[in-house]
Parts: structure tokens; C-alpha cells; sequence
């Protein structure tokens, strides 16, 4: 068990690793301050105090498109947001998914390239919440990086399957799947905005990965040739 345990995580590039544990890492520490056993009575409102400071509100964002001012604190709302989280559960499946579809796609990008999805996927995601939704909800949370992630791993398949001769629509299978149970849990809670920034975020990574994968280029005009 042990050995089966060093190979998982032999396994896991570092950049993987690292996202998952600073997100879980942060998220420990919101659980211990709320349970009272780490920063007093004042770590009670941590996480309170963490969203206000550091995830994307329509508000400031309409405020900053308004008056043509960018304060770098507010900016960085854009690479801060993807790391806090509303509870545990939110936390441990953001972790969950970057190990799993981070450790398949770290088989064919670099590390850099994968921070480059992750943030990429959340900046274009927060973009896309604020400047098509009115909501009154902060967008905090991975999973829009974690949706670029996925965006990666289907331009893998995509690309395999036209290969090898399958169907390549088959690659789209995944986000199909994820995304149509992310509209049915829209329609009964009436917030839209999970949809539109992780939509955003598989865009992007999809995107991307044909400047970031080898040969990406390449295979594009391929395609459009064939077409």
C-alpha cells in the first residue's frame, strides 16, 4: 500500500501537487479558524473576510469599467478568487479533479503551461461572470481553472481520436456530461453564473492548448484543411 501510494504521487507533477495542496492547505485553515482552534474568536470570520478581499464581485467590477480605474488590489481579485472556497466539500473536489485531470494532462503539457490553463481558465472565466451576469453572488471557487484544465484534456482526446480515425466529437463527451448537470442545478437554484464562468474556463483551456501543446498549430490547419 505504501509503495502504491509514493507511485501516485511520484506520479503527479509538482504544479499539480502544489495547486491541489494550496488549495487544500487554505481551506484546512478555514476549518480550524471557524472550529475556534487557530486565530481566537477574530478566526471565526476568516473566510468571510477572504471572499470580501479577494473574490470577484460584480459591484467592483462595474465600479472599475465605470470609472476607468484598475487598482492593482482589485486586479488581482482575477488570480486570487480560484483559491478560496465556500466550505470543505468545495475544496476537496476542486483538489480532486486537478489531481485526476491534472495528472493527465501534465503527460503532455509543462508545468508552466498547466498554471498558464488554470489562471488563464480563471481570469477568463471571472471576466466573462462579471461582464455577462448581474449577479449578486462573489465568484470564488477552481473550478473555472479546473474546467480550462478539462478544455486541455479534451483537445488531448480531440486530437488523439482524429488520429486514430474515431468520432472526434467523442472528446466532448466529458464537458457535456459535467455541463448539463451544472444547467439542471442552475434552473433549480436560478444562479447562472457557475455556468457561464466554467463554460468560459473550457474554453480557454481548449483554446490554448493549441499554442501550448506541440504541434497544436499544426494539427488546427490540418483540419481546416481537410474540411
Amino acid at each position: 500500500m505504501d509503495q502504491e501510494n509514493n507511485s501516485l504521487f511520484n506520479d503527479l507533477h509538482p504544479v499539480v501537487l502544489g495547486l491541489a495542496v494550496v488549495i487544500f492547505g487554505l481551506e484546512v485553515m478555514f476549518q480550524l479558524a471557524t472550529a475556534g482552534l487557530l486565530g481566537g474568536s477574530g478566526g471565526i470570520g476568516w473566510r468571510m473576510a477572504a471572499v470580501r478581499d479577494y473574490g470577484v464581485f460584480h459591484e467592483i467590477a462595474a465600479w472599475m469599467f465605470a470609472n476607468n480605474s484598475y487598482p492593482a488590489n482589485d486586479l488581482m481579485r482575477l488570480v486570487t478568487y480560484p483559491l478560496i472556497h465556500g466550505g470543505f466539500i468545495h475544496a476537496v473536489f476542486v483538489s480532486v479533479f486537478i489531481l485526476a485531470i491534472g495528472k493527465m494532462v501534465s503527460q503532455v503539457f509543462s508545468g508552466l503551461s498547466i498554471l498558464v490553463l488554470f489562471f488563464a481558465g480563471s481570469i477568463i472565466g471571472a471576466l466573462a461572470f462579471v461582464g455577462l451576469l448581474n449577479s449578486t453572488y462573489p465568484l470564488i471557487g477552481g473550478y473555472p481553472g479546473v474546467y480550462a484544465l478539462i478544455g486541455a484534456f479534451t483537445f488531448i482526446l480531440w486530437a488523439n481520436m482524429g488520429r486514430t480515425g474515431d468520432n472526434p466529437m467523442r472528446a466532448f463527451s466529458l464537458i457535456a456530461m459535467l455541463l448539463g448537470i451544472q444547467i439542471l442545478f442552475a434552473f433549480l437554484q436560478g444562479d447562472w453564473g457557475s455556468v457561464v464562468s466554467d463554460l468560459s474556463g473550457f474554453v480557454t483551456g481548449f483554446a490554448l492548448s493549441f499554442v501550448l501543446i506541440p504541434g497544436g498549430w499544426a494539427l488546427l490547419l490540418q483540419r481546416l484543411r481537410k474540411r
